[in-house]
């Protein structure tokens, strides 16, 4: 069985990527160094209930026990094979040839008309961000826009007409 004395806290805290799991480990470590779990809650503005519930779990399963399960939600309606196609279609109009961005409303449009499910916008960017998109887009062309006419800009000197 695992006790608070053998782990090194420190560098777990420093390697942790999950916000929770750090502060978790973090309160763990404080209790090892001999602060006891009132102080340790009042410290990082927590319920001592919560602190209580941490050691419990570390004590019964490990740091397996602090590792947060995962919460149910809602499943999609989409199915797999849906999503995936969805993806298709945002990958292929992400950047239109005649200029313009996707925007939310295009597909919440499509998966309206292609899968007969409605989605309000914020779950679109829900989808979305399960499918891993970003939010980091590239600045869209003008529809009017010309290669030509810049060009031809840029022969004249300083854009001025002599």
């Amino acid at each position: 069985m695992t006790t608070l004395q053998d782990i090194n806290f420190k560098t777990l805290i420093a390697k942790e990527t999950n916000g929770r799991m750090r502060i978790r480990l973090i309160a763990l470590s404080h209790i090892q160094v001999g602060a006891n779990r009132t102080e340790t809650a009042k410290y990082l503005k927590v319920s001592r209930r919560i602190v209580n519930d941490w050691v419990a779990k570390f004590y019964a399963k490990g740091l397996e026990g602090l590792v947060e399960k995962r919460r149910a939600g809602r499943p999609t309606a989409l199915t797999k094979e849906q999503l995936l196609q969805f993806k298709k279609y945002v990958i292929d109009n992400s950047v239109k040839t005649k200029g313009g961005r996707l925007k939310a409303t295009d597909m919440a449009e499509y998966v309206s008309d292609e899968f007969g499910i409605k989605y309000s916008i914020q779950n679109i960017y829900l989808i979305l961000h399960k499918l891993n998109f970003s939010w980091i887009t590239c600045r869209s062309r003008h529809p009017k826009q010309s290669q030509e006419v810049q060009d031809d800009f840029k022969k004249i000197p300083n854009g001025i007409d002599p």
